[in-house]
């Protein structure tokens, strides 16, 4: 009795990630550091002072006007259509998909869920921040603009800060937040750094945005890399969750099955159910003495035979026809038959 279960495919991945990592055990995971925390206090002040600046309405907000004006998108037609492609490294589905498939994969060789779980603390933190205050400022876009001049806030729009910027400095952020190695980590930084410049800007460049918008996303998405070794620990129970998760449901799988059977219990579950009657009866034929007394059996044929002599005689031409008897053989004279009538 075959009692082995198919392995699913994600049975096939967890038992990849029980293996021995191809990859450095011991790789470097970031701190909060004395020289990271001033970094995030310099960050957070920067971003407060972004907000204040438009709040009041000050230089700030007077050059995001004369940007607008200026309209970057008819002075440089040339490059529209590439502005408008390199901007989609900013939008946070393609993004997501992109950098979660490269994630998956390093998780598969260092047989850790630690890159895909940081990245989805990361963007949960994304959404939950630049959201609330994009909703809370309100501030529309200059497009939508309705006095020259004004901050354009709590009038019900959603750009403040750019989403795009914020989105483009953590999705490509935490690519050097999770690199092996502090080279691997100073050229991903230059390269998300650059990256995500180049999305605020193209933002810009569209009019879609602000330029305060775009400083504030840089400031924004900043934060969130800065911070995310305070959710250390948080990832780290969580992945010790899931694979905790993942064994309980393999035992109750496990237990759910039946019992392979041993060789010596293999014959009963082979025998066919018998009744209790059928039970004693094997029991008696199995004694001794009823052996004994058992008869010789002799293998027959279904049909009774019999010795020649009391088969029927053949006829003369060789046929075993049944006798009749009012027929007479050939050459001899017919008996007299009584008449009858008077």
């Amino acid at each position: 009795m075959c009692t082995e279960r198919k392995l699913t495919r994600l049975d096939r991945v967890f038992t990849r990630l029980d293996r021995e990592p191809e990859r450095p055990a011991h790789i470097d995971v970031p701190r909060m550091t004395r020289h990271r925390i001033v970094l995030f206090a310099a960050t957070l002040a920067f971003y407060g002072a972004i907000v204040w600046a438009v709040l009041i309405t000050s230089w700030l907000v007077r050059l995001d006007w004369q940007v607008m004006f200026f309209r970057p998108y008819q002075q440089w037609a040339e490059i529209h259509a590439f502005v408008d492609y390199y901007v989609v490294l900013g939008q946070r589905g393609p993004t997501a998909v992109m950098v979660a498939a490269w994630l998956g994969w390093r998780s598969w060789r260092q047989h850790t869920l630690r890159p895909l779980l940081a990245l989805g603390v990361s963007l949960l933190l994304l959404n939950i921040t630049v959201g609330a205050a994009k909703l809370g400022m309100g501030r529309l876009g200059p497009h939508y603009a309705t006095t020259i001049g004004s901050n354009e806030m709590w009038l019900g729009g959603d750009i403040f800060p750019s989403g795009h910027t914020a989105n483009a400095v953590v999705t490509w952020g935490i690519l050097a937040y999770l690199a092996s190695t502090p080279r691997a980590r100073r050229w991903l930084s230059a390269l998300s750094a650059v990256t995500s410049l180049g999305v605020g800007l193209s933002t810009v460049y569209l009019g879609t945005h602000w330029l305060s918008d775009v400083l504030l996303g840089w400031a924004a998405g900043l934060l969130i890399l800065l911070a995310l070794p305070w959710f250390e620990p948080l990832i780290a129970r969580s992945e010790s969750w899931i694979f905790d998760l993942r064994d309980r449901r393999r035992t109750r799988r496990a237990d759910a099955l039946p019992a392979a059977p041993t060789p010596a219990e293999a014959p009963v579950l082979l025998k066919p159910l018998a009744t209790a009657g059928d039970e004693e009866a094997a029991a008696r034929e199995a004694s001794p003495a009823a052996r004994a007394a058992r008869p010789t059996a002799y293998h027959l044929a279904p049909s009774p035979h019999t010795i020649r002599a009391e088969r029927t005689p053949g006829t003369s031409a060789g046929g075993r026809r049944p006798p009749h008897t009012d027929r007479v053989t050939r050459g001899a004279s017919p008996a007299a038959r009584p008449l009858t009538g008077g």
